[in-house]
């Protein structure tokens, strides 16, 4: 197999050049978006958009720059020299397999999760010549595994109960090491489960944390497969983007030699997200959530962390929501309109 990388890895270095890879997944999507919308990242002007998934990406409405989009796996080193070919300044890792997928699907999960996120490694680090963008690697709250704290810090020890866990912890080390040896100015960032997802469900685990809010506002019944008083942290899709945004413009000196961080979010049980339901939307919506246990779903949240403290992120200027009932207006805000099915 030929490697394209040494070759064409060649941009004008005044230019502002962004690798999405994931992009037509819900947070590729929104970032493309927000990216679009606001012209430019870590103070210049966005003059091309390189856009990869497992389908080729549609190419974003109103961008006047230029737009490469391709479909391909992202495990394939090919496909990786190509999605680096063009010496990206930013490169916003968001390829996987949600955590349901990967439990079920343990070849798979590691495939993608993981061969696929050292794959781009290795084709950032193969294009040379000083070659160093900006890598923000989108990590997971399923790298720590119990016994938990009350209160889970950075630097507490990752022990993951999933193989999608594992994946995302041993990409996150990948990533500090490249860090280290030059290869990549790296920033990890576990992101919270992100509330309210729109569109159909996917196969991840904590899906129905979205299905139980979403599904209700849309007139439609919703399964609710574990206890209420399952707790868990969120953050909204709004928030997520902020932080890849963020992420990618936050100064190394600042982040320090410890480059993956939790990102904030709301603590909150399944009560507490139905009681907000409620407030904001009434007891006929809420009363479209029905009861089913399913003991697969609720074996591989049972090993999940409940609460965090994420004192180092909200230090370098990470934000998220203040409590569920923000989420849910959020998520109205944002996809919803006056379309509520009260």
């Amino acid at each position: 197999m030929l490697y394209l990388s040494s070759v064409i890895c060649r941009l004008s270095p005044e230019k502002m050049h962004v690798l999405i890879t994931g992009a037509t997944g819900m947070i590729g999507r929104k970032l493309t978006a927000r990216l679009v919308e606001g012209g430019e990242l870590r103070g210049r002007k966005i003059e091309k958009l390189t856009l990869s998934d497992i389908s080729a990406p549609q190419r974003p409405e109103g961008f006047a720059g230029g737009v490469d989009t391709f479909g391909a796996d992202i495990g394939d080193p090919a496909t990786a020299d190509r999605a680096v070919a063009g010496r990206p300044d930013v490169i916003f890792h968001l390829a996987a397999i949600v955590s349901g997928e990967a439990e079920l699907d343990f070849e798979k999960g590691n495939r993608i999760n993981l061969d696929g996120s050292r794959t781009l490694l290795e084709a950032v680090r193969r294009c040379g010549d000083g070659y160093r963008p900006r890598f923000v690697f989108t990590s997971s709250i399923a790298v720590f595994g119990a016994p938990f704290p009350e209160a889970i810090a950075d630097e507490f020890h990752l022990t993951p109960l999933t193989s999608y866990g594992t994946q995302k912890a041993i990409v996150e080390l990948l990533l500090a090491d490249y860090t280290r040896r030059g290869f990549v100015d790296g920033v990890g960032i576990r992101l919270p489960t992100i509330s309210v997802r729109p569109g159909k469900p996917n196969k991840a685990a904590s899906g129905f944390f979205s299905s139980i809010i979403r599904e209700p506002l849309n007139g439609e019944e919703a399964v609710l497969p574990v206890d209420d008083s399952v707790m868990h942290w969120h953050a909204s899709p709004r928030s997520a983007v902020g932080f890849l945004i963020h992420a990618a413009g936050l100064p190394s000196e600042q982040l320090g030699p410890r480059i993956n961080l939790t990102m904030p979010g709301v603590a909150c049980t399944v009560a507490e997200q139905i009681d907000a339901l409620r407030r904001i939307a009434g007891d006929k919506v809420a009363a479209r959530i029905h009861r089913t246990p399913d003991p697969l779903i609720a074996r591989i949240v049972a090993g999940w962390p409940r609460r965090f403290d994420p004192r180092r992120a909200l230090a370098l200027g990470f934000r998220a929501e203040a409590s569920f009932d923000e989420i849910i207006r959020t998520h109205i805000e944002d996809e919803l309109a006056s379309k509520i099915a009260l």
